[in-house]
């Protein structure tokens, strides 16, 4: 996990394409939610909001 954001970091630096970080970091926390949500009691109301 730790070398796939070195490697964003590079790439962003190199290339100029900042913007790329805050939506990749927004996808990674939305799955992480997704992710920690399914066999939780919170569940049905987290679905509810996408």
């Amino acid at each position: 996990m730790l070398e796939f954001l070195i490697d964003l970091w590079r790439f962003a630096r190199k290339h100029k394409k900042f913007w790329v970080i805050p939506i990749v970091l927004i996808l990674m926390l939305v799955g992480g939610l997704i992710l920690f949500t399914e066999s939780s009691v919170i569940s049905p109301f987290i679905y509810t909001l996408f």
